[in-house]
């Protein structure tokens, strides 16, 4: 079997793996009332094979563009703008947009966000951008904007953002134990619908959150910094 039929009959069988969960959901409507407990995870356990199967299919289509010529090189066609940027902040923060909110995970880990924070980083560098690290002790904040019609899980141990840190434990700071990370969620009502994570140095957490609260509006923010 060649390398290319290999792959697809990978892909294949995620999907088919995806659809056969999809399955289970359409049995439990049948059942009449479900618990919402095993709706939540079913529904997450099915969503994680979704996700898998398009992210390999991601990484196939990527091996196989023309004159990129092999795995792990980069695409020729740029990433879609309303994904998210990078860039730095005063004192060299890291301060990555992302333009979506934090997704609703209770049980599995959203591995489309952590793939995500990932390209945006290599876009960044491509770029030319400077990527910190953070060796003796970084905080990271993870600040989501959005109108209260547009947010409608409040609950942060109910929200994905455990695959910011994943995504960026060795690349931006050693580990994401908490001797080396410390994490701040925050949030603010604004008509914006996005999330902004930034990364610094755990000396200037006072600062930054000074920073923050100083200003009227909470759209500017960042734009501010």
């Amino acid at each position: 079997m060649n390398s290319f039929k290999k792959d697809m009959t990978r892909i294949q069988e995620l999907v088919e793996n995806a659809f056969n969960e999809t399955g289970s959901l359409v049995a439990m409507a049948d059942g009449g009332m479900m618990d919402s407990e095993k709706l939540q995870r079913t529904l997450e356990q099915t969503m994680e094979k979704y996700e898998r199967a398009v992210l390999e299919l991601r990484i196939l289509t990527e091996k196989n563009c023309p004159g990129v010529g092999g795995y792990g090189n980069r695409p020729v066609l740029p990433a879609v703008e309303v994904t998210g940027s990078v860039n730095k902040l005063e004192y060299s923060w890291l301060h990555i947009t992302l333009n979506t909110l934090l997704p609703h995970c209770r049980f599995q880990t959203p591995n489309w966000l952590s793939d995500t924070l990932r390209r945006l980083l290599d876009n960044f560098e491509a770029g030319g951008g400077s990527i910190p690290f953070f060796q003796n002790g970084a905080v990271l904040v993870i600040d989501e904007h959005s109108p209260i019609e547009n947010r409608h899980i409040y609950d942060q141990d109910n929200k994905g953002w455990k695959a910011i840190s994943n995504a960026l434990k060795g690349r931006v700071f050693p580990d994401d134990d908490q001797y080396s990370l410390g994490v701040v969620l925050l949030s603010a009502r604004s008509c914006e619908k996005v999330t902004h994570i930034t990364v610094l140095d755990a000396m200037d957490v006072g600062s930054f959150l000074d920073m923050r609260s100083g200003y009227a509006s909470v759209l500017d923010v960042y734009s501010g910094f």
